[in-house]
């Protein structure tokens, strides 16, 4: 009990610091985070991971097939359709919301406290023309996470912003990141290794 009641403590101090962090209205409860694996090119897949207050949701985990990209791999493309894709989830959930007999699927149905895109400026730029395609620029807070100094950058900001190196919300932000890379990593592997089983 104890434990559970530290690691509460510290997930809730974890939101804390990046609802501050990033001057957002409440604490980031739902956060999302997107990634993308590939092999050169082949068996490309985009991952979502869903943290719930803090902790992993695997029940609202979704992969990708990439669909559009084709060849010379191209993650900023990937990424693209993958937060298409899901936005247009969200889109036809509201559509259907009043509609009998209708199952929406919850990864889908609601909109994130906080969108954290693996990738620095230019996944940003892009995660950011899908928010505005959907008028969710301003409801949606979105980031982009640089790997190698753990950079976070935001829309229309040119300097980064850099967590302190020992903050709970930094250790949260590097879990939800390494969920998402691990997710994607194990989803890209199955689809290749069915990929080259088909071709053999």
């Amino acid at each position: 009990r104890a434990q559970w009641q530290a690691d509460t403590h510290r997930q809730e101090q974890a939101l804390a610091e990046l609802q501050q962090a990033l001057k957002l209205t409440e604490p980031p409860n739902r956060i999302e985070c997107y990634d993308i694996s590939n092999t050169q090119g082949t068996a490309i897949v985009g991952s979502m991971v869903v943290f719930t207050q803090g902790v992993p949701d695997k029940k609202l985990y979704r992969r990708f097939n990439i669909e559009s990209v084709v060849g010379a791999p191209d993650d900023f493309a990937s990424m693209e359709e993958v937060l298409t894709r899901r936005f247009r989830r969200w889109q036809s959930a509201r559509e259907t919301a009043d509609q009998p007999g209708v199952k929406t699927d919850e990864s889908f149905t609601f909109l994130p406290d906080l969108l954290i895109v693996d990738g620095g400026k230019g996944q940003l730029g892009r995660a950011v023309s899908v928010l505005e395609k959907f008028e969710l620029m301003g409801k949606v807070p979105v980031v982009g996470l640089a790997k190698q100094e753990e950079e976070l950058f935001l829309p229309n900001r040119s300097k980064s912003l850099l967590l302190p190196r020992h903050s709970q919300g930094l250790y949260l932000i590097q879990r939800v990141r390494d969920e998402a890379q691990r997710f994607a990593i194990t989803a890209h592997r199955k689809r290749r290794s069915k990929l080259g089983m088909a071709s053999q």
